[in-house]
């Protein structure tokens, strides 16, 4: 058996690989995908593709790299709805632990919180206090009912108790559009979106979302400092379909390691408010099962679904 699979892994890839991104083209699964695809392409001598399968949440590209043959051929690259979805939707398709073989956790990185220009606070101590004294006074800015930023406020509202009034958009593009319009006070959203604007001072920055302070946000401290234990992160991982061979696993786990702690890489995602992670396969999957209970308890405490 062994000889079999260090043979598989000599002559693949055999043919152009299919490196599908079940979002829409322009977000971050496809930059990261399209960034990982050119350099697996000039390093393992086969076209990588990225085909945009979008639709349901991620869920119809997701399904469709599940049901794909266990040769290394075809590839996902899912991003952190992966771990919530199944609790997001009655059912899907595929199983989320079970029907995809993990390869490497690729970056990961935090939101940040944002206000209003004219919004009467300046940072997170300010904002609790404005919050508790006003009960469903604030209006908060999400891209949509499963998104990053609306699971981060339930999450926040869930530690807290605060009364926040969630407002969901169709796309992170209108959220932002009235928020510094002034129509809405706050938004959980990455560093792309909100980097301009920040630039520009129609935002103020108070937080972000990760453990602790983070060089994607020098001196802005962690909402974690003031509601202790709070996280929430987007990320991107790569999957194949289960039962790939453990040598391809290895070898594209190893090709994308090398890529993703390369200097060359690193200002990219800086710019993108990421960092690379670049784990092995048992962390990825160790990764994907502590944000699929962490995320199932608020969405069914906050009973939030996609169906």
């Amino acid at each position: 058996m062994l000889g079999i699979a260090t043979a598989a892994a000599q002559s693949y890839p055999s043919r152009p690989v299919r490196l599908i991104v079940p979002y829409a083209a322009g977000g971050l699964g496809d930059v990261l995908g399209r960034l990982l695809a050119q350099r697996l392409s000039e390093s393992l001598g086969q076209q990588f593709l990225v085909e945009n399968r979008a639709g349901a949440a991620g869920t119809l590209g997701s399904a469709a790299v599940a049901r794909a043959a266990a040769d290394g051929h075809t590839l996902l690259l899912a991003i952190d709805n992966h771990a919530t979805n199944p609790h997001l939707f009655k059912s899907l398709d595929y199983n989320t632990l079970n029907d995809f073989a993990p390869i490497s956790l690729l970056v990961r990185g935090p939101m940040l919180l944002v206000v209003r220009a004219k919004f009467p606070v300046n940072n997170i101590a300010e904002f609790m206090q404005y919050a508790k004294a006003r009960p469903g006074a604030i209006n908060f800015a999400t891209a949509g009912t499963g998104s990053p930023g609306r699971l981060a406020l339930e999450s926040l509202k869930y530690a807290t108790g605060l009364d926040l009034t969630g407002v969901n958009y169709k796309g992170a593009g209108p959220a932002m559009s009235d928020l510094i319009g002034d129509q809405v006070d706050m938004m959980f959203s990455t560093v792309p979106t909100v980097a301009p604007h920040l630039k520009q001072g129609r935002l103020k920055l108070i937080a972000i979302t990760a453990e602790r302070r983070n060089d994607i946000a020098p001196g802005v401290p962690a909402l974690s400092e003031t509601v202790p234990g709070y996280a929430a992160e987007v990320w991107a991982g790569l999957f194949a379909p289960a039962k790939t061979p453990p040598a391809i696993i290895d070898l594209l786990q190893n090709e994308t390691a090398r890529f993703l702690l390369s200097g060359e890489l690193r200002s990219r995602l800086q710019e993108l408010g990421l960092e690379p992670v670049a784990s092995k396969p048992a962390e990825l999957q160790a990764w994907v099962q502590s944000q699929m209970q962490r995320w199932g308890r608020i969405i069914q405490a906050q009973k939030i679904s996609l169906d």
